[in-house]
């Protein structure tokens, strides 16, 4: 375990530490965890650092734990929010447990071993809790000088906090103190929002059990406007394909700024140190091929979405950018295609005039505008240029059923046959 803290480190992947964790992590491997509140149905791209934390302490050799809050998602942690968060009934919690859990094994191990990554959802003991007995043998350690001392209470003092809120880190802190009795957690891992509630913990184990146990949290990511990592014009970037499609997760990454690729190579990349500083040469002497970009978004794309469908988007983006031969890619490719562009649909048995699917797509308002766009050069057909009027039939059709319009270099729309 020496070299989980190194390895955290040249990743920027360390903000705070707790005294004596460097010490402990010599003696041997130890077993950490973070926790994730269900308050949507799926993870989202800003969860993705502590997932990488868990990640790293596994290769490590440590032992990871997810606690999925289905008891402290009833409540609503108030770190990082300026009001209230709105109480979930306990059916979307567990419900959302279920879609969440799928979601960790596509970066944590839990196949049978000695460092399989465990999942356990927390209201399998908050639930179980009685008030009394939670006011006598919790709250008793806390004092309200204390609790106010904490950023994620501070910050919401003039808006107001609600005493629902004001309690979450008392849960959280008791999670650390259930899971260091029952599954021996030495640690707890988390973004920079999350220390005070981590140090809580810690606190509540050393005044129980008289136990040392260790916290790490790492910065939270912003974007060059200051913004929080993880979010699209669109909003957040979701993991779950249904609110987030594979091609849109992709371009995330291959459209991210340049300022902040080498972060986000070295936060969510598994590749090696010296991997990443040579790919980072490379881009800096040639910019515009992203290579940097295009490798970080096809390894996040595969590990969130599997091979075949980040092949199927990478051949997307390569025919969109003028890569790839449109005729090459298969159906699913082109499926996914017309998901993504404006499309129409028409009947192209019998053969029709460019100009009606140019207007029928909308790439055009009218016939006579379909035509002066052709005569100018500046209309495509699956990508050759046309030169005049001509008709389109079943010899056409992209992988049996579609057609891809271009008009100008950046305006798309695919045509899906009625009868391919």
């Amino acid at each position: 375990m020496k070299n989980f803290l190194a390895e955290l480190s040249w990743r920027g992947l360390i903000e705070d530490q707790t005294p004596g964790l460097a010490e402990r992590l010599e003696r041997g491997p130890i077993t950490g965890y973070v926790g994730f509140d269900p308050t949507a149905p799926s993870l989202q791209l800003g969860n993705l650092v502590p997932v990488m934390l868990l990640t790293h302490l596994q290769r490590a050799g440590g032992t990871p734990i997810i606690v999925l809050g289905g008891g402290t998602g009833l409540i609503g942690d108030p770190s990082g929010r300026r009001a209230e968060r709105p109480l979930l009934d306990a059916a979307v919690i567990e419900a959302n447990v279920a879609r969440q859990a799928e979601q960790f094994a596509r970066f944590l191990d839990f196949d049978p071993g000695q460092t399989s990554a465990k999942l356990i959802d927390n209201a399998e003991w908050l639930t179980r809790l009685g008030l009394l007995e939670f006011l006598r043998d919790t709250g008793k350690h806390f004092t309200l000088s204390y609790m106010l001392q904490k950023e994620s209470v501070k910050s919401r003092l003039d808006s107001g906090i609600s005493y629902t809120e004001f309690s979450y880190m008392l849960l959280q802190a008791y999670d650390f103190l259930e899971l260091y009795r029952t599954q021996g957690c030495e640690l707890q891992l988390g973004g920079s929002d999350q220390w005070g509630n981590i140090t809580a913990g810690r606190e509540l184990v050393r005044r129980v059990l008289g136990d040392e146990v260790h916290g790490l949290c790492a910065p939270l990511l912003t974007n060059p406007s200051g913004t929080k990592f993880g979010k699209s014009e669109g909003g957040n970037v979701w993991l779950d394909p249904e609110l987030t499609s594979p091609y849109q997760f992709h371009q995330f990454w291959v459209n991210a700024d340049d300022r902040d690729v080498p972060a986000h190579l070295r936060a969510f990349s598994l590749r090696s140190r010296d991997e990443i500083d040579t790919m980072l040469e490379h881009h800096a002497a040639a910019p515009g091929t992203r290579i940097p970009h295009r490798a970080l978004a096809r390894e996040m794309t595969e590990r969130v979405h599997g091979p075949t469908t980040a092949a199927r988007v990478e051949d997307a983006s390569r025919i969109l950018f003028g890569e790839l031969d449109p005729r090459v890619a298969d159906a699913q490719t082109w499926a996914m295609l017309a998901r993504e562009l404006p499309r129409a649909t028409a009947d192209v048995s019998e053969p029709r005039s460019v100009v009606d699917l140019a207007t029928l797509s909308s790439l055009c308002k009218s016939k006579g505008e379909a035509r002066r766009l052709i005569q100018q050069g500046g209309l495509s057909l699956n990508g050759q240029s046309l030169t005049g009027d001509r008709a389109v039939g079943p010899d056409d059709l992209l992988a049996g059923g579609y057609l891809w319009l271009r008009r100008g270099k950046k305006t798309d729309a695919v045509i899906v046959t009625a009868s391919p």
